[in-house]
């Protein structure tokens, strides 16, 4: 590393902790590391943070680093658009805000204005807009803010015209579902228990639905679902634009759910099943004309849309159901919206994104039954599609490698394209010196995956581009080109950016979601070697110029390749990563995720858990790559226990533990989360700890 000599890791005391599983005895020498809040685990890792603060801070250029990485933050966002009649909502940060705010205008060219801007309501811009919903009418916007990353909403309503409070608070809204009433006058939406109100650790299960008549008193909210369910029932709520319907999706991981309709003409009517004990996925319920939209995999994993028509006798009947937008065998729908009497799908196509519109009635249009294409500026990334039944207007948005985020409108009657709050670029970006190339190699079994490479324009493959290979793969979500501010930075500076589009997401349909989960997960950690592999073999880059990076299941992800090929790699950034599989599922919500990992308890999941599971492949005496793992102290999501695992584990393990060329760093950051809501200074400082480390192990030089 070009900086001065590392300081020695603070020591970690190892304890004779051993436990059976299913015949299996299991070495957990950290386990005190599990108590976040003990004295001895806090100066452990107050030492730790203090060492990284001193290695990565030394590193030459850093400064030059964050200046530019300030530059390329600063620059803002515009995303997550919403319809209300001619009215539009949509996230916007620019300059040194630390966090983006609600902003509306009335009519494409209407005067901006701020709805809630949490940057005034707290200090040091650790308070985080989680989450919002405007009314039908658009005058009234629930949201949801949480603190310091820890996304435990509380849910508040705004006057969108007065900028008023009313004086309705619930708290425990997190990841809230609002489906409001027509007129604006309550909303149903899910909570959480409070703690103490079921046993201990339930508080973080058991997501209920209420309905809220504003102005009433939250505590006496009538629960409408929920009760008698699975405590892991994730729920999302949709009320049909005359209110007389409510659909209830309750999904049971990323595979499956299950879906109900009550009529509320008569609000003691009970809710009738749909679609229930299918192993199908059923979500994103829309109303209209009757008949109740879903998006389905069932007998179509690519998804299609379907409707349900309500006034059938049985609605679960599957006589009951049309097909809207039949499946492709080419392109995978992520998403739909019902707009200017149109179904407008997003699918992926090769991991891109594209747009169809379908009419809601009739016959489908274009060449074959189709559908009529909407344009999108290039190849990138849809990041919502926003749209009402009877509105000429679809509310879109966007983003690629090279396309910071942003929004447009369609006006669909006359097929223009129109921007939405438009923002100025970064100082100094350039998008045509970003070139982005897909490639297709073969797995270890000889699956073929596709992998997105970026990069400036005319790279020399001399086998010496530093290369940082980014992977996910899990719970059915997609790897796609967008944005982030990082990868001008990179790329600048003569990096190469690879992402695979690894099986266990969703590029490819539930096929190939299930493909990489349960006692598939193995394939997921083999395509993301293969692609290493294939980078070197193609000579774009070698191990010694190759990094990795993940965060979350993609920390996951990059523990396994650096403990199953750890000569193949020369620096690793695991970020809020669940390393220890044995033992996940007893910590915070992660029991939300059995239905995608397995449970240990299961004697079937843990052969497979323990067979891959990071922590336990850390082997004594190996040369391990350069790690560097990073966790927020306030994660709500994965423990922060895993990193300092994992952390203590490979200093005392690894051969070069202590040495200055591989050292094991660990970051654990107080007044953070899983990463939502981080502020703008927070994700500075982040970005140029990761600069950083890699810069100095891959031969970048920021100075």
């Amino acid at each position: 590393m070009t900086a001065p000599a590392i300081p020695a890791a603070p020591v970690a005391q190892r304890t004779e902790v051993v436990d059976t599983v299913h015949g299996v005895a299991i070495a957990d020498p950290y386990r005190w590391l599990e108590d976040g809040a003990s004295q001895e685990t806090r100066a452990w890792t107050a030492a730790q943070n203090a060492r990284t603060d001193a290695v990565l801070g030394a590193f030459p250029g850093r400064r030059v680093l964050e200046a530019r990485l300030r530059d390329l933050l600063g620059a803002g966002t515009v995303q997550q658009p919403a319809v209300r009649g001619d009215r539009y909502f949509y996230l916007k940060r620019e300059g040194e805000q630390a966090q983006p705010s609600l902003r509306r205008r009335d009519g494409l060219d209407g005067e901006e204005r701020v709805v809630v801007d949490p940057n005034v309501l707290g200090s040091g811009g650790l308070t985080a807009l989680d989450w919002w919903e405007p009314s039908p009418e658009g005058h009234l916007v629930a949201y949801g803010t949480s603190n310091n990353g820890d996304e435990w909403s509380t849910l508040r309503v705004v006057d969108v015209d007065t900028g008023d409070h009313l004086p309705d608070t619930i708290d425990r809204t997190r990841y809230s579902s609002i489906a409001w009433l027509p007129g604006g006058d309550g909303f149903y939406y899910t909570r959480y228990p409070a703690p103490g109100s079921v046993p201990a650790g339930e508080e973080e299960y058991n997501s209920h639905a209420f309905r809220h008549r504003l102005g009433d008193d939250p505590a006496a909210d009538p629960k409408v679902f929920g009760e008698g369910r699975s405590p892991q029932d994730m729920l999302d709520l949709a009320v049909s634009s005359d209110g007389r319907w409510l659909a209830v999706v309750a999904a049971q991981g990323w595979a499956r759910s299950d879906v109900f309709v009550r009529n509320l003409a008569n609000p003691d009517t009970p809710f009738v099943p749909v679609a229930t004990g299918i192993d199908a996925l059923f979500d994103q319920p829309r109303f209209h004309g009757g008949r109740l939209f879903l998006r389905s995999n069932r007998d179509a994993p690519n998804s299609a849309v379907v409707a349900v028509d309500l006034a059938a006798p049985d609605p679960a009947d599957p006589a009951a159901w049309a097909s809207v937008v039949p499946e492709r065998p080419d392109r995978v729908i992520e998403e739909y919206v019902l707009a200017c009497g149109r179904v407008v799908v997003h699918e992926l196509a090769a991991a891109a994104s594209r747009l169809r519109a379908f009419p809601i009635e009739g016959p489908p249009a274009g060449p074959a039954g189709e559908g009529e294409e909407l344009p999108l500026p290039g190849i990138g990334t849809v990041g919502g599609l926003a749209g009402e039944a009877d509105n000429p207007t679809l509310a879109v948005g966007w983003s690629s490698f090279a396309v910071p985020t942003c929004a447009f409108a369609f006006d669909l009657p006359a097929g223009t394209r129109h921007p939405l709050a438009p923002l100025d670029p970064p100082p100094g970006f350039d998008p045509s010196e970003i070139e982005v190339e897909q490639i297709r190699y073969p797995s270890k079994d000889g699956t073929e995956i596709t992998m997105f490479l970026v990069h400036r324009p005319g790279l020399v493959r001399d086998g010496g581009t530093p290369t940082v290979l980014a992977g996910y793969g899990g719970f059915n979500i997609a790897k796609t080109p967008a944005y982030r501010p990082t990868i001008p930075a990179w790329v600048e500076r003569g990096g190469l950016l690879a992402v695979p589009n690894l099986r266990g997401g969703g590029e490819y349909g539930e096929a190939w979601h299930r493909g990489g989960m349960l006692g598939n997960k193995q394939n997921v950690f083999d395509d993301f070697i293969a692609a290493a592999e294939w980078l070197v073999a193609a000579g774009y880059t070698r191990p010694e110029k190759l990094g990795i990076w993940g965060r979350s299941n993609g920390g996951l992800l990059v523990g396994a390749a650096l403990t199953q090929r750890p000569e193949l790699f020369q620096a690793v950034h695991c970020g809020v990563p669940l390393l220890d599989m044995v033992r996940y599922h007893r910590f915070r919500i992660a029991r939300l995720w059995v239905p995608e990992y397995g449970s240990a308890e299961d004697p079937d999941a843990f052969r497979w858990l323990f067979a891959y599971s990071p922590y336990h492949r850390v082997r004594e005496g190996t040369t391990y790559p350069a790690t560097f793992i990073t966790t927020g102290e306030d994660d709500s999501r994965v423990d922060p226990s895993h990193a300092r695992k994992m952390a203590a584990l490979l200093q005392h393990a690894a051969a070069n533990g202590h040495d200055d060329a591989r050292p094991i760093l660990l970051r654990a950051e107080a007044n953070a989360g899983h990463g939502v809501g981080k502020p703008l200074a927070k994700r500075v400082a982040e970005a140029a700890d990761e600069g950083a480390f890699f810069g100095a192990q891959l031969g970048v030089a920021w100075d």
